[in-house]
Order: C-alpha cells, then structure tokens, then sequence
C-alpha cells in the first residue's frame, strides 16, 4: 500500500518502521518537521491511506484535509472529539472513509469489550463503588487519555448510578472518578476498580511497548480502502 503519515512523533515513526517492514510504501510525511509537505499535495491517485496521529489541537484540521482530498483516514489522536460529528458530517458528504479509535490495540479494545461487560453486570449488586484510572507518560498532552473516556462513557452507559465523569477524585455517588498519571515513560495503564467493603474488583490493561498501537493502526490502514463511512476497532474485530 502507499501510505501518507500525517504526524511525525513517536507514533509516526513507530508505524513508518513497521508499515515498511509489511512491504507498504510511505509516500509522504506531512509534520512541522517537514516543512513544504502539505495534505492538499496528495490525493486518491498518489495515496492508499492516511494514518493521523498528531495532537489534540490539529488533528480534526488534518481530517477534515484528508478527507476533502478522498482520502481514506486512519485517525489515533484523541482530545478532539468535540469535532467529532463534524468529522461525521464531512466523511458522509465527501463519500470517503474515516476510521477512528482512541486506542489501536487489540488487547486494549477486547479491555473495551470486558469493561462494558463487567459494568452491566456489577450494577445488579450493590455496594459497589467503581473508579479509572489511567497513567502515561509525561509527554502525553491530553487528560484524561481517549483510552480512559472511552472506558469511562461505557461505565456510565452500563452503570446507571454514574451520570458523569470527572477527572478528580470524588465521594458523589453519581460522578464517576477518573484519575490520570502522568510519570516517567509509561507506555499507557488502564485500571477500572470495583470496590465494596468485603471486596475489591480489578480490570487492568497495561501496554508495556507501542508495538500494539501500531500494528492496530496498520490494520485499520489495510481494511478502510473501498469502505465509505465511518468506523472503529468493533468493525474491524467484529466485537
């Protein structure tokens, strides 16, 4: 495949590695780094996919570019989902394809799966409490991370007591606490905690190398062309 990275960074670098190690061509690199290499250079004719990964504040910007190009987009930034349906609206005018996860690990999303699980089944039971909380390293901008949102919305989805998140300790029963780390060079750990007096629960999942981010987010580059609409890891793993 011919393969536009837009974001240079850890990631960027890490799927260039092993997106040329599969026998995929990197066509362009569009990043601050690069100056004079621009999205609107590219377009269906010259790229395969794209694969995003930048920061909160220029990721529905680079989107929004690949997608006006027909561009098929792979997205892992997160903190921008306040533009996310206008992503939505752009792909389904533009007729193009967006995939979106706010981790690309397999692991992490059947993580996803089970915590969706455990929190419709825990309600049934009182006396639990439940909390995430999820710890990175200290180059990691947003807070809480996509990953910790996403589990966080599924609780709350699943667990009717919790009617909101907050990023902070707390006591009222309706908020539901999310708690963020930022230290040293830690990959990414998840932990949602169940507890009660007599007990406590724990699901944990903790990335020990960015190897799984990338081979997810190839896959994800390998499955979109030809696919119009929007989609994410539940499509792409049938889960």
């Amino acid at each position: 495949m011919k393969l536009l990275l837009i974001g240079y960074g850890k990631m960027g670098q890490a799927i260039e590695a092993q997106a040329i190690a599969r026998g995929h061509q990197i066509v362009g690199i569009v990043d601050p780094s690069r100056p004079g290499v621009r999205i609107s250079d590219f377009d269906a004719t010259t790229v395969d996919a794209a694969i995003e990964f930048t920061h909160p504040d220029a990721a529905f910007a680079n989107v929004s570019a690949a997608l006006r190009q027909g561009l098929p987009v792979v997205c892992g930034s997160t903190g921008w989902l306040h533009h996310f349906q206008e992503a939505r609206d752009l792909c389904k005018e533009m007729g193009g394809g967006l995939f979106y996860a706010s981790n690309y690990s397999v692991g992490v999303n059947l993580f996803f799966h089970f915590n969706e699980y455990i929190a419709a089944k825990m309600h049934h039971f009182g006396g639990y409490d439940v909390q995430v909380r999820e710890i990175h390293h200290t180059q990691k901008v947003d807070q809480p991370s996509g990953t910790a949102l996403t589990t966080a919305e599924s609780i709350i989805r699943h667990f009717p007591t919790k009617t909101i998140w907050r990023n902070e300790p707390t006591t009222a029963p309706q908020e539901l606490a999310v708690l963020s780390e930022r230290t040293g060079q830690v990959v990414g750990t998840h932990i949602v905690t169940y507890s009660s007096p007599a007990d406590t629960i724990e699901l944990k999942h903790e990335a020990h190398t960015r190897d799984g981010f990338v081979q997810g987010a190839l896959l994800a580059a390998e499955w979109l062309p030809g696919r119009k609409g929007v989609f994410g890891m539940k499509e792409l793993l049938g889960l």
